[in-house]
């Protein structure tokens, strides 16, 4: 950061910036344990010294302990983050299952729940695409979460989501069952290392793009559908003004799913689960099921943790369920929680 050009190349000094603020959180988390353990071992040499149990020594021991333990949590937690992924922007792909009109205004249910988690913890975000549903809605939509370890966060994520309620939308007040699938793909710089022929191996649709956006969007074919061909993987972007800029940011995001696409298949059982989850519906495979009526709980089938308050979770309160997911996929016990 020293040298005379540091700054010549923006994009690139920024990102060396913001890799070596988390590497001091890091490393400063680390030193405040150690030192705190210096500062355990005098306060238990105080408080051995004294006899009653409310002593000051015992209290400030307690304190410190809690202090102490909070920080161990988080500095345990940051070592499951320790994939190179990890620590990338995220792309979260939300799509309409099985269940009609309850099935989109679930998908809108889930990216506004990945929106106020955003929100609280200081992250940006970006809407890259979106498809409102006929009645109510969406049936399909891309939002870019732009913040350390988005990805890292939020890739357990994907899969099938499922919603058990009393439908709105249902004259006759009967419970419905919605589904809608998550897609969690990391942002990279690096994703043009992979080689594509863009004319041969993809398809390019352009359309009108859907939902507010002005004259502009409403009569300009400027939205961008891109398909790899031997995949069949699928991604929209609409979200910039022009035709251009959308074909840019569809091709990024393409890169950086085939990139990721590659990867899972080193691994079988990801791959596997990246299959059972196609169908989004009835027979798939379920990550987490949300029940509103009559019972009230969320119950993340993975990991097993189970809480009984959706309405918090719905609101943005996703922290235990994706610490949790980063524990089981360590092979760690997660405990469960009524709150």
């Amino acid at each position: 950061m020293g040298d005379a050009g540091f700054w010549d190349n923006q994009e690139k000094a920024q990102a060396l910036v913001a890799e070596l603020s988390r590497l001091k959180g890091l490393t400063g988390s680390l030193g405040e344990l150690i030192s705190g353990a210096d500062d355990l071992a005098v306060l238990i040499e105080f408080a051995e010294e004294e006899d009653s149990d409310d002593s000051e020594s015992i209290q400030e021991l307690k304190q410190t302990v809690d202090k102490l333990q909070k920080l161990l949590e988080q500095v345990e937690l940051q070592t499951l983050l320790g994939q190179p992924d990890d620590v990338a922007n995220a792309y979260v792909t939300i799509q309409a299952g099985e269940g009609g009109t309850d099935a989109a205004d679930w998908a809108e249910m889930l990216l506004m729940m990945y929106i106020r988690w955003a929100e609280k913890r200081g992250f940006s975000l970006e809407m890259y695409e979106r498809t409102n549903g006929e009645e109510a809605g969406i049936r399909h939509a891309t939002l870019l979460v732009k913040g350390d370890y988005a990805y890292g966060y939020l890739k357990g994520e994907s899969g099938n989501h499922r919603l058990v309620r009393i439908s709105p939308f249902n004259s006759a007040g009967k419970r419905q069952t919605a589904f809608a699938a998550v897609d969690v793909t990391p942002e990279l710089d690096d994703a043009g290392a992979i080689e594509i022929d863009w004319d041969k191996e993809v398809r390019e649709e352009t359309m009108r793009a859907g939902g507010a956006g002005g004259q502009h969007v409403n009569k300009t074919e400027s939205a961008v559908r891109l398909t790899h061909l031997a995949t069949g993987a699928v991604v929209r972007c609409q979200n910039e003004r022009s035709q251009h800029q959308n074909r840019a940011a569809a091709r990024k995001m393409l890169l950086a799913k085939l990139r990721q696409l590659e990867l899972e298949k080193q691994d079988a059982e990801i791959a596997m689960k990246r299959g059972e989850k196609s169908k989004i519906g009835f027979g798939g495979e379920t990550v987490r099921n949300y029940v509103l009526q009559p019972e009230q709980f969320v119950k993340d089938t993975r990991s097993g943790l189970k809480t009984a308050n959706p309405l918090s979770v719905l609101n943005g309160e996703l922290d235990p369920y994706l610490e949790a997911y980063l524990k089981w996929s360590m092979g760690k016990e997660v405990a469960n929680s009524d709150s």
